[in-house]
């Protein structure tokens, strides 16, 4: 299956807690930072997942946001450190290429924000994920 979301992230449950409609789940990515998705209990169930499943972490580029720097005292779970790889910007949106260790992501940001943040290509960045946002796939 061919799919339009850029950043597929291979990695490894190690957690799964279950509630009453969505579960969370852990996932120690290839490259050794760990991530989290909440998915709906159904749809892990469906999956089989447990620790030790092989699964890809799918996120949307749109989805990605950045900061400079890590950010305290902030509800999104994933922040996931790189450096800007790639930049293209158009009229009023950019493609950024981040690479993190042991893969690579795309975000897809307003021209506006990259002016704002300084990025470059060489910039150190953090690339923040929702949970929400993560949709996980098994092999």
């Amino acid at each position: 299956m061919t799919l339009s979301i850029r950043n597929q992230l291979p990695g490894t449950v190690t957690e799964v807690r279950s509630g009453e409609a969505m579960a969370t789940v852990k996932v120690r990515l290839d490259g050794g930072q760990h991530l989290m998705a909440a998915i709906t209990k159904e749809s892990a169930e469906d999956l089989a997942l447990a620790p030790g499943s092989a699964v890809r972490a799918l996120v949307k580029s749109t989805e990605v946001s950045l900061a400079t720097s890590r950010i305290k005292g902030l509800s999104i779970r994933n922040q996931l450190p790189g450096a800007v790889t790639g930049l293209r910007t158009g009229a009023v949106m950019a493609s950024v290429k981040i690479t993190v260790d042991g893969a690579e992501l795309t975000a897809a940001i307003t021209k506006d924000a990259v002016a704002d943040l300084g990025l470059f290509v060489g910039s150190d960045v953090v690339a923040l994920i929702k949970a929400t946002e993560v949709s996980l796939a098994t092999a």
